[in-house]
């Protein structure tokens, strides 16, 4: 098993969740967990006091419960939305990567590379023609061109598609 990193930086065992089998048991959640969800996703940086009289429990059982939810792995991490745009990123697109048939014993090899790109802000493995959809951000179409070529120079890539983003809305529910 390969070990990785949570987006808080801890480290876990295991492999990607797509190499791993069966998928897993959803977790046993409650309208108190599930409204402590909602406010984290809203805010998360409030602090466990406002939190607690939000949801309308003690603070002393509002950080045990945001505590037993991060070690179930409901809570991954906390993030900074950053504006891409803001740090000299202006262009984001989705790149769609279809592999080679015969690269399915070498995906670790191709998301290695794609943990290398310091591009790539998102990676999804899907269903479908395609393998990956990749969330890139660039200074500039120059980049975002070298970064499809490296992205097809790999042998395993049979194909890719760009597709620029010219806004992102995020859904106000946050979940």
């Amino acid at each position: 098993m390969s070990e990785l990193r949570d987006d808080d930086g801890a480290s876990r065992p295991g492999a990607p969740n797509h190499l791993r089998s069966g998928d897993p048991e959803p977790a046993s959640l409650d309208d108190v967990d599930r409204a402590l969800l909602r406010h984290l996703a809203a805010d998360a940086r409030v602090t466990n006091a406002a939190l607690a009289e939000a949801v309308g429990i003690a603070p002393s059982t509002c950080l045990s419960r945001v505590r037993s939810l991060r070690g179930r792995g409901v809570i991954r991490g906390y993030h900074a939305d950053v504006d891409a745009a803001a740090v000299g990123l202006p262009l984001q697109a989705m790149i769609s990567v279809r592999l080679q048939s015969d690269a399915r014993d070498r995906l670790g090899e191709f998301l290695g590379l794609v943990r290398r790109l310091p591009a790539v802000r998102d990676v999804y493995f899907v269903a479908g023609a395609d393998d990956y959809l990749l969330h890139v951000a660039t200074a500039g179409s120059g980049a975002l061109r070298d970064l499809v070529a490296t992205l097809n120079g790999h042998r395993d890539v049979a194909g890719t598609v760009t597709s620029l983003i010219f806004e992102h809305i995020r859904p106000a529910h946050g979940l």
